[in-house]
């Protein structure tokens, strides 16, 4: 394949992620100025619940992230029973996994009145963390069948469908929020339906679209559908379901968390390095604590970038993986960092002359976006290390080599990043600024371990 052809392909997948991911993070942008034009404690209170939820979210994204591999895997082989079967056993996982999350995340509920938060915020948390605790098998659902869509090389209908889901939380936003004055409840009722909606949705696509319509998959359903047992032992759905020989199995199952949590534990690794260095710029003051938080936010719409490249690069790997194409495996890599990187210098100058612009939007405080624009060096000099973490993390997950990313992000982020934080703010006196200063070592370190793995995967798959 040519490097033209190979450009090609990751885009096409790449550009509808792109597009998902950053209208989320609009919808995010929108949901908090919302609740923040409501009233200040409930800012607040939405703050704290966030904070809460939101690595059990990217754990949660973690267990769907072993789907693409597997199914992706089976998919160029031509197993497509193979490939239906994986995706109910990905949905029940992934339910059942939330469900854990769920009861954890309940007995935390439980205890959130010991957790040092002001009292008078605590009746606006309850009502708010139940019903985004709800919430939560709903979305995992969707994170299977999202990942499913992708790993047969359709990233356009999840798109669509979360597109659609941000409208619905928008306008459910405005109209539970203030027309119906329920406020920061009335915010979560709106995330917890259009989560509802999304698998649903999902479902349809995948019973109504093209998809799944092919000549082969309509074989492996009806192979599935005559090998059902019909003896009166098995004279109820769920006996029959659970007897089918494309049942769910404890097998697959296995094999989908045994990927899946390694995957978790290093992406929460990596988000829960961010929310520590966060209470740093707390003990730093208010100000800081802004900043960062504007910087933090602007910085995302990059990573979105190189996330949906990356998610790109690893349907196309796990698909050559599948057909034992390692020397392609290797160019697809490679392909997809050149992108990513060449995005990264485009996103870096145009936030960078920016800046002046950017601040203002999110504050009136001068000293705030005086803070903000000190950031932006360092900036810069992470996105290297962000390009090369990005791709490659998402290449080792499509190859199913993920266990030492684990150790790798440990390493990156709880012994470099956080740590160096603590001694460029404080002891060395950097302030705020020092803080960030942390970031291009743990990020590049990251990316750095992550290439050397992947090549050490590659090479040696090569030459056996």
């Amino acid at each position: 394949m040519q490097r033209q052809a190979r450009i090609s392909a990751i885009f096409r997948l790449a550009y509808p992620i792109v597009i998902a991911q950053l209208g989320s993070i609009m919808q995010g942008w929108a949901d908090t100025i919302m609740v923040g034009q409501y009233g200040t404690p409930e800012l607040s209170a939405a703050g704290f619940v966030n904070n809460v939820f939101n690595l059990c979210i990217y754990f949660l994204l973690g267990i769907s992230y072993a789907t693409t591999p597997i199914v992706g895997n089976y998919f160029s082989q031509g197993k497509y029973a193979c490939v239906l079967r994986t995706l109910r056993e990905s949905n029940v996982v992934n339910f059942l996994v939330s469900l854990v999350v769920a009861l954890l995340l309940l007995i935390l509920y439980l205890n959130i009145d010991r957790l040092g938060q002001p009292a008078e915020l605590l009746p606006l948390m309850r009502p708010y963390f139940i019903v985004l605790l709800i919430s939560l098998p709903f979305m995992a659902l969707f994170n299977s069948m999202k990942q499913f869509f992708d790993a047969l090389g359709d990233t356009k209908t999840p798109m669509w469908i979360m597109i659609g889901s941000n409208i619905l939380n928008f306008i459910l936003n405005y109209l539970l929020i203030f027309t119906l004055d329920q406020g920061l409840l009335g915010a979560g009722l709106a995330t917890c339906i259009s989560r509802l909606l999304m698998p649903l949705s999902a479902y349809v696509a995948l019973r109504r679209g093209s998809l799944l319509r092919s000549a082969n998959f309509q074989q492996a359903a009806h192979t599935i559908r005559s090998t059902r047992p019909t003896n009166k032992k098995h004279n109820n759905i769920f006996s029959r379901f659970l007897s089918s020989p494309f049942a769910p199995r404890g097998e697959g199952m296995l094999s989908l968390l045994k990927l899946g949590l390694p995957i978790s534990i290093q992406m929460c690794l990596e988000a829960g390095s961010f929310n520590v260095v966060a209470i740093f710029m707390g003990w730093i003051g208010a100000e800081a604590l802004a900043a960062h938080q504007i910087m933090g936010t602007v910085s995302t719409l990059g990573f979105m970038v190189y996330y949906g490249i990356g998610a790109a690069a690893a349907i196309r790997i796990a698909y050559f993986r599948g057909q034992d194409e390692w020397d392609e495996v290797s160019k697809t890599a490679r392909a997809a960092l050149g992108m990513s990187l060449i995005s990264g210098v485009l996103i870096s100058l145009l936030i960078s002359l920016g800046g002046s612009f950017i601040a203002p939007i999110f504050t009136t405080s001068h000293h705030v976006a005086l803070l903000f624009l000190s950031f932006l060096p360092c900036f810069v000099a992470y996105q290297i290390g962000d390009c090369l973490q990005t791709i490659y993390a998402n290449a080792l997950r499509a190859i199913a080599h993920v266990r030492a990313m684990m150790l790798y992000a440990f390493i990156a982020y709880c012994l470099i990043s956080v740590p160096l934080a603590y001694v460029f703010a404080f002891p060395l006196g950097m302030g705020a600024v020092g803080i960030w200063w942390s970031f291009p070592f743990g990020l590049t370190t990251a990316g750095l371990c992550y290439y050397f793995q992947f090549r050490s995967c590659t090479r040696k798959m090569t030459k056996d």
